[in-house]
């Protein structure tokens, strides 16, 4: 065996050179790849949708340019609910971080990201040259509502996107089958 490959951790197999074996740091057992895309095949399987109330922190986030308009002093709470957010997504979402991962990195959800913030800047500008510009904290609520609103449904819906295209669907989603004696 050469310097190069003791040091990855692969080695071929005998004859079978084209099953190449992977070794777990810790428990020093080998795997092989098929036994390796069977194991994320099944924790793929396994993976739940995050709750719709957890994008409610990344909305309030999307609002928090119009929040602290009205309130300058609510950036106390903005920067505590983050933190909550924060925690929140360490711990009791903590089995789901691959997802939160994946979502992050999906070129969609930058996507939407990148529209979110174009579109509070393009609608400041439009009301702007409109002479219409937002000063009242009623405004600014209404524009915080509608940016929570979008931000909350966006991302709802590319997690929903994302677990069709893997076939994921969460369950309770199919319309239920009527019971038979319910039918007569």
């Amino acid at each position: 065996m050469s310097a190069g490959s003791r040091r990855s951790g692969t080695k071929a197999q005998g004859a079978d050179s084209m099953n190449i074996s992977i070794s777990d740091r810790f428990t020093k057992k080998t795997v092989s790849a098929e036994e390796k895309a069977q194991a994320d095949a099944e924790a793929l399987k396994s993976l739940k949708p995050l709750p719709v109330w957890f994008f409610g922190f990344e909305g309030l986030m999307g609002a928090a340019y119009d929040v602290i308009k009205t309130n300058p002093d609510a950036w106390m709470v903005l920067a505590g609910l983050g933190a909550v957010n924060m925690v929140v997504g360490i711990t009791v979402l903590g089995k789901r971080r691959k997802l939160v991962r994946a979502m992050l990195k999906n070129s969609r959800t930058r996507a939407i990201a990148i529209g979110l913030i174009a579109l509070r800047v393009g609608a400041h500008v439009v009301l702007g040259l409109a002479g219409a510009q937002i000063t009242s904290p009623a405004g600014h609520l209404a524009m915080a509502f509608v940016m929570t609103a979008l931000t909350v449904t966006l991302l709802w819906f590319d997690q929903r996107v994302s677990f069709k295209a893997l076939g994921l669907l969460p369950t309770g989603t199919a319309p239920a089958a009527a019971p038979a004696s319910a039918q007569a």
